[in-house]
Formats: C-alpha cells, structure tokens, sequence
C-alpha cells in the first residue's frame, strides 16, 4: 500500500498509462495542461509541483483553449495519446464545456479534471457554488454531462480506481472516444488514502483493430461489385487508423476515385490520379460532379456531416452506400450497409473480397479530366493578386511554404471552405482542421497542440481576425514553452463568410462588420500590434511577394512568428464548390431581398434526398 492524497494518485496514475496499436506503445498523456484557482491549488496543483512523474505540466492562459490543445494533440497523435486538463471550480470548469463539446463531436479523446464543490459540504455554499433547491448534489460541472462520452465525481478516494479504468476505457475506445470528465471536490483532492500498489502498475491499453464480421463483408462486396461509378469518400477515421496506405492499395487495384471530407483531406496525396480533393459544400467541382453520378458510395471512417454531403443534396436519391466505420452509429447513416470495423482492415479485407472486379476505365478517365480542370481553377486563384491581397493568393503562399512537413491549422470563418477547396495537401497529417464544431478561437490553441505532438512539423496557423480576437492570448502560452509556430493572421475587418451567407439569406451583413456604429468608419485597432505585445515577432507584408518573403523568414525562424495581412471582407476569389448548404431563409419579411433569398432556397431544397434506398 502506498498513502497519496487523491490528487497525487491521479497524477501517479496518470502517468503510469500507456497505449499500444500495432505493438507500438506509447504514453498515453503528454502532459496536464492547467490553471489553478482555489479549487484545484491545494489538490492537484501541489501534486504536480511535487511529483516526480514523468507527467509535464502545462499553463495554460484560457480554460477552453487548453481543451482545444489538448483535442488537436490527439488529432495529431491518431487518437493514441492526449492531454490532461484541471481547473478550478465554476468559470475556469465551465470556460472548458466548448472545448469538451468540440473533442467529443470530433470523436477526440480529452480527460477533463475540473475542482469541484466541497463533498462534505461542511462550509457550503462555497465561493462559485451554483445553489440548486432540488439537491446539494449539483455543481456546474453537472454541464458536462451531455458533452462528455463519460462523466463521473469522485466524492470518496474508494471511487477513484473504478472511475480511472472506466474513463482509460472510453478513452482508448476508438468507437466511443471523446472528452471524459471526472469532477474531483476540492476537499477529496486533498485527503490521504492508502492505495494499493497494483493501481500504479504500469499500464498498456491495447487499441484494438476489429475486422469486419465476415457475412457483413460479403454483402459490401456483392453491392460494390455492381457498381460502374463507384466513389470512395474518406473521412477522419481513415487517417486516425492509419488506413492510407490500404485506402491507396484499394483505390488504385479497382480503380475507384477518392473524394475527402474536412476530416479526412489527405487521405490521398496531392497529384495521385485517383484524388478528387474535397467533397460537399466546400468541395471541389470534380469530387461533387462524381458524387451526383456515383451509384455506390464507399464511406471509409466519414460520419456524413451536412457540409459532406451538401445538406444531403450531393448524392443521387437512389445511390446506395458501404459504410466502414468503427462506430456503428455511423455505419448506419443514410441508410448504408454497416461494415463496422477498422479502416485499415477493413479496406484490406474490402480489396480481397472485390477480386475480379474493376471500375470502367472510361469513368478513372473523367475523373482525371475533371480534376485537371479543378486544378487549373486553384491555380488561377492561387495566382491572384491585389490590395488588399486575395484569400486564395495567401493560402497559395502559405501552401507552398508548408512543402512536405508542414501543417496547416484552421477551424472557423471563410477560410476553412476555401482551405478544403484549395489546399493542396502533402499526405495524412499535413490538414487540421476543425469543422466538426467550428469553433472560433481553436486556431491558436490547436496549434500548440499539434506542435506539441509533432514538434518535427512546421505548424502553420490560419486564423480570421474575428477567431483572433476570440482567444489570442494562447500566444502567450507558446512563447512560454518555447514552442514555435507560423501564424498568419487575415484581417478582412469583421466576419467574412457570415457576411456573405447574411447577404445570401436577406439579412443585409448585420453584424458582421468591425467598424463604428453610424458612420462605418475603420476602427482604430492594431491586431499586429496586440500579437506583438503578447510576445509574438510580427512581420506585415503588403504584396503576395511579400508575404512569401516573410513566411520564409518565420519558417527558418526559431521562435512564434505572427503574419499580419489584410484582405478584402467582401471578395469571394476561391472558385464555387457548385453545391449547397442547407441554411434556412424567412419565409416572410420586409424587403424583397428575403423573398428572392427565400426562393432561392426553396428551389435548392427540392433537391434534399432523405437517402432511404437499401444498399441490396
């Protein structure tokens, strides 16, 4: 027996956790991220600063930015390790609830150690208690509820060891992962317990690779058999398995086109004959054009967001669908045939079991031509110049600067659609972005996690001004740690693409543009300046030139590197996916902009297929 108070045993713990897949292991948690408040101080901040773990700890300057970080640090490790992050009782806690939403729709795995209130309840109500007349047995961290793929509070020491394998399970669960969260009182934190020396054994949590079940396969491969337009659409699972190379092997012995969702873009590399590029709403006119004509849709690791499949526009209404997924809750989506199992083995097992058969070689031949044209629309738009610069002309340059190793980090705004679109990517792991939740302010944050899980990479951040103004102060946090990254901050004065879907549905850009009230006029605001202050070496190019210049110096740079360039808030230079995202109109209003809008909309919507035709 060993005698630890509860927080110095979750820091053992903690530590002492490891994943395998493939009979490669790995620390499961890199580090604990944190900020401490009254709640976790005397827990679990004296039992990091105290611990001889190897168990590196992290501050943070945002509760939910460290959730962001720690999410993309799973992302860039496939689900095989994360971060811890502890806060204190009331807003720190609940300051973490978006980033916990944001991992779990992402199906990334976070552990989430907010303080909690006093369980003796001995001094309640307590400083940031939240006072419920039907129970003492309520806190703010009851919100984590619906968020989180596992949610527990630790009230007595006996509770911790069932609580910790039950949270490593989901966890390491590649079909149930997503933020855990195990609310620790702040009194618990702090009390002595005599645990027993097999709790901090070192301890492997093997991923499991799950083939698919045999009868499941056959009838997958009987429907992909008679396809003669097949298309393969390949989501985040793909890449999280680390199936592209079986993705490839498939696609190339049957000769079947791969489009890519947010998720799953470099799933094929830039150039290979078979990629299509990206799907959907911000897809590009050679994967969309397929999708309408493709008579079976292979989905591999894709969970068929709206944006995928265009508000379920994209596909014809009597397609049929294979669905590989390890969650059978995705397999399941648009009536497909589940085949649930692990994208790698799965494929492997797909390409045995499709022996004999092969798309017509007239169909890989359109696919060719299509995304050559595709290709010459992003070189044109890559090619644009101007003052203010182009959208697609910096994500041109930032493209190129990235070469083979770098990646590029983005979430929110009108710089994600056009990065699907454009982007160009060098193989898995090279695009991050978050689009699960689209959260502004993840930008950042996500980059200091992929950095810290792929320091070898060049990490190239692609953040709005209105994402920066959000949550600029992780900046900070990685002049801090020495960890260096690439931003470029695109300043178009308010919320570009809000502005553009505001003018689309007849709301007039209300709120949209950084500018005074009653006149219009710019504000008096230096984003440049603020990067600066929080610590950032900051360069202004004002010409495409320029900024290939300056993204030149900050990638041979060794320390955080912010690019300042302003573009227009109301040019749209990427060219059109050719597709539809379902965003509802007023059906009645005051200017004869909300009717045109609305029959507009009216007519895209008859093209929605509820995709009810069995796959056999």
């Amino acid at each position: 027996m060993i005698r630890l108070t509860v927080a110095q045993a979750v820091v053992r713990f903690l530590a002492r956790q490891w994943s395998e897949r493939d009979g490669v292991e790995r620390r499961f948690f890199g580090g604990c991220a944190g900020i401490f408040g009254h709640g976790n101080v005397a827990g679990l901040g004296q039992a990091l600063a105290t611990s001889t773990e190897d168990l590196p700890y992290h501050l943070s300057r945002n509760e939910q930015a460290m959730v962001h970080t720690a999410a993309a640090y799973a992302r860039a490790s496939n689900r095989l390790a994360t971060l811890a992050c502890t806060t204190s009782i009331g807003p720190g806690a609940t300051n973490m609830i978006t980033g916990a939403a944001g991992a779990t729709i992402n199906r990334l795995p976070v552990l989430l150690l907010p303080g909690d209130i006093f369980s003796t309840r001995v001094a309640g109500p307590v400083l940031q208690e939240l006072e419920d007349q039907r129970s003492y047995d309520i806190s703010v961290n009851d919100c984590f509820k619906p968020v989180s793929r596992f949610w527990d509070r630790i009230n007595r020491p006996e509770q911790l060891p069932s609580a910790f394998l039950a949270a490593m399970r989901v966890l390491t669960d590649p079909a149930e992962t997503g933020a855990v969260t195990l609310a620790l009182p702040q009194d618990v934190q702090a009390e002595a317990f005599d645990w027993p020396d097999e709790l901090f054994a070192r301890r492997v949590w093997h991923i499991a690779r799950p083939r698919p079940e045999r009868s499941a396969l056959a009838r997958a491969a009987d429907v992909i058999r008679t396809a003669a337009r097949p298309l393969i659409v390949a989501g985040g699972g793909t890449i999280y398995s680390e199936a592209t190379e079986q993705l490839r092997i498939f696609a190339e012995t049957y000769g079947v086109p791969v489009a890519e969702t947010q998720a799953g873009k470099g799933a094929l590399p830039y150039g290979h004959p078979l990629a299509l590029g990206a799907i959907g709403a911000t897809g590009t006119t050679a994967a969309n054009a397929l999708a309408r004509e493709a008579d079976v849709i292979i989905g591999v690791g894709a969970r068929y967001s709206d944006f995928t499949t265009a508000s379920r526009t994209i596909f014809a209404v009597d397609a049929r669908f294979v669905n590989l997924n390890i969650t059978s809750f995705d397999a399941a989506k648009l009536s497909g045939l589940q085949l649930v199992a692990d994208a790698r083995e799965g494929l492997a097992d797909l390409t045995e079991a499709c022996a004999g058969w092969s798309a017509p070689a007239g169909y890989r031949e359109r696919a060719v031509e299509l995304t050559g044209a595709w290709d010459a629309a992003v070189d044109a738009a890559y090619a644009l110049e101007g003052s203010p610069l182009p959208q697609s002309a910096v994500i041109g340059a930032v493209n190129a600067a990235a070469g083979d190793d770098g990646v590029v980090v983005c979430a929110a705004g009108s710089m994600p659609g056009d990065l699907h679109k454009l982007w160009r990517p060098s193989g898995p792991g090279s695009y991050h972005v978050e689009y699960g939740y689209s959260c502004m302010g993840y930008e950042i944050a996500g980059g200091l996690g992929v950095k810290m899980a792929a320091p070898e990479r060049e990490v190239f951040v692609l953040v709005g001004d209105g994402s920066y103004l959000m949550m600029a102060q992780e900046l900070v946090t990685a002049v801090a740690e020495r960890i260096k990254l690439v931003v470029v901050l695109v300043d178009n004065s308010g919320f570009a693409s809000i502005g553009r879907l505001s003018e689309s549905v007849g709301a007039e850009r209300l709120g949209t543009s950084y500018a005074y009230r009653g006149d219009g006029g710019p504000l008096p605001v230096d984003l440049a300046a603020n990067a600066a202050s929080l610590g950032a070496t900051v360069l202004r190019p004002e010409s495409v030139s320029d900024l290939r210049k300056a993204l030149d110096t900050a990638r041979s740079a060794t320390e955080t590197t912010v690019i300042y360039v302003r573009t227009d808030p109301m040019a749209d230079d990427a060219p059109s996916s050719e597709a539809w995202w379902d965003v509802p109109v007023a059906q009645v209003g005051t200017t004869s902009t909300t009717y045109a809008a609305r029959e507009a909309y009216m007519s895209s919507k008859r093209a929605q297929h509820p995709h009810l035709t069995p796959p056999t």
